[in-house]
């Protein structure tokens, strides 16, 4: 499925220069269709955990289905971005933030500056 014809056709200190750091770090350069798997791979747990240290609610399981469904088809095109731009770096740094933020939150709530609603 991916297989970039770019990745193919350029020179290897060319294609060095421009590829990603995580890009790099899976082989997209020397196999580009595992690298480009194991990337997608990358992005999509990145996505995931994201999603679940900042925006998760409890939902029904269908929904839950549903979300990671279309994650995973949105996360496709952002792996054939990532080759060459920095987007699962910058899914890291996110996933830092929100876990960040989920910490604060916790520790918030704990000391009682929080009020929690109790349903």
């Amino acid at each position: 499925m991916f297989f970039p014809q770019v990745l193919l056709n350029t020179d290897a200190n060319l294609l060095d220069n421009r590829l990603s750091f995580f890009a790099r770090l899976f082989g997209v350069d020397t196999n580009p269709e595992v690298g480009m798997w194991l990337l997608f791979i990358a992005i999509y747990l990145l996505a995931v955990l994201s999603y679940v240290l900042g925006f998760a609610k409890k939902i029904k399981l269908w929904q839950n289905i549903v979300i990671y469904i279309l994650m995973f088809i949105g996360c496709l095109p952002l792996t054939l971005f990532g080759a060459f731009y920095p987007v699962a770096e910058c899914m890291v740094v996110i996933a830092a933030i929100m876990g960040i933020y989920r910490f604060r939150l916790h520790q918030d709530k704990k000391s009682g500056k929080i009020k929690v609603k109790s349903e």
